[in-house]
């Protein structure tokens, strides 16, 4: 997703190999070189918000806990982002942390949390450009750790805006940072390895997707650097995530219409596919995020399962549209947040006990997100651009699934 772009027209070798017999060609690792080695808190899970501590299970042992998982939307730094984040390092570096604060105690919380990295870094020192080819400071991957963030999405139509190159220093500072990633891979290994994460008792696998990566081919000799969207793919990808031990499988899609604050009409048909896949009694996908509109769109519960068709961009400079002016939407975004409960039999689905959306908006005159689900009624600014995403958020019925507005 970018702004004033065109339109969008085990984890053992065991694991490996039964992913690449399915199909499965693209995403990150779970651990090891290319893989972005998981810190305790990222492995594990860190949220101080999240279910009870478990109680003991027959025979002594622990019952899963369960856990909350947080989704937040495109973070997409243009000139006007850079050089608030030098302002913000007092001219030192970069500084990216400061703009995310606003949010720090909802992400912090969960016990994960996924962002989705739309562009890919430069080299440390730069030079950095914003659109149309971005290659950001890598300095943000330390801001996202700080923030709370547990892995993020790497796949997107700006990917490949500086080859092989840009999507190796990109998970190489997330790896640094200790933040996990998927969608993208600098190896074929890598590739062939799902995203697995640990929190509350359950192994929680990410995939994550691209519609397009703006025209650009894939690096030679490398058709596995960026996972793209396709149907049979996602599925395939899902049971492979399954067979290496995910008890919860999360998919990550850049999707949709630019602009656009409607679901369009791929999104909802590969939504009812999607979610209506099944592999012995369980679904194969238990949470769809979506990004890249640019606006916020609707969550609706699909089949059983939960689908963000779009949670719109966190930050963002001051976004121009397709008709080239200025739209207010483009910095309007929502935090999805899940809480998931343990089974009641063994080999039975982790079921969303509560879904929740977190109201934001990037302020781009301050440079700041604001969490507009804690707005105490003081600015009128705030009221109004909250009850717009609600409106939105909930635009196709969530509420009667029982979706509710978090802070």
């Amino acid at each position: 997703m970018t702004s004033r772009t065109r339109p969008a027209g085990v984890v053992a070798l065991a694991a490996v190999l039964l992913a690449a017999a399915t199909g499965c060609t693209g995403g990150s690792g779970a651990g090891g070189p290319g893989g972005g080695a998981p810190s305790p808190e990222a492995a594990t899970g860190r949220g101080s918000s999240g279910p009870a501590v478990p109680s003991a299970a027959p025979g002594g042992a622990s019952a899963p806990a369960g856990f909350t998982l947080v989704a937040s939307g495109d973070i997409l730094p243009h000139d006007s982002i850079i050089r608030r984040a030098s302002q913000d390092a007092g001219g030192d570096g970069y500084d990216f942390a400061p703009m995310l604060s606003g949010v720090g105690s909802v992400v912090s919380r969960a016990d994960l949390a996924i962002c989705h990295m739309e562009t890919v870094y430069g080299r440390k020192g730069g030079p950095y450009t914003g659109y149309p080819a971005f290659k950001s400071p890598p300095e943000i991957a330390a801001a996202l750790k700080a923030t709370g963030y547990d892995s993020c999405s790497t796949a997107s139509n700006h990917t490949l805006d500086d080859g092989a190159a840009g999507l190796a220093r990109t998970l190489d500072a997330l790896d640094e940072a200790g933040v996990r990633h998927a969608g993208s891979a600098r190896t074929a290994e890598e590739a062939a390895r799902p995203t697995l994460l640990e929190a509350g008792g359950a192994t929680v696998a990410q995939l994550a997707y691209t519609y397009d990566t703006n025209g650009y081919p894939m690096p030679e000799g490398q058709p596995w650097a960026v996972r793209l969207l396709d149907e049979r793919k996602v599925l395939a990808d899902a049971r492979a995530a399954r067979a290496a031990g995910a008890d919860v499988v999360v998919v990550s899609l850049h999707w949709g219409s630019e602009w656009q604050t409607r679901p369009d009409e791929r999104q909802l048909s590969l939504g009812r596919a999607l979610t209506a896949s099944v592999t012995g009694g369980r679904p194969d996908i238990d949470l769809i995020i979506g990004t890249h509109a640019h606006v916020p769109q609707a969550y609706e519960k699909v089949n059983g399962t939960w689908i963000v068709y779009g949670m719109g961009d966190q930050i963002a400079g001051d976004m121009i549209n397709h008709e080239g002016a200025f739209d207010p939407r483009g910095n309007q975004g929502s935090i999805g947040r899940f809480t998931f409960g343990p089974p009641g039999k063994p080999g039975g689905r982790w079921e969303v006990t509560k879904a929740e959306f977190v109201p934001q908006w990037f302020d781009t005159a301050r440079g700041r997100v604001v969490n507009l689900g804690a707005a105490d009624g003081s600015d009128p600014r705030h009221i109004e651009i909250r009850d717009t995403i609600r409106q939105v958020v909930l635009g196709r019925g969530a509420d009667r699934d029982g979706l509710v507005m978090g802070r």
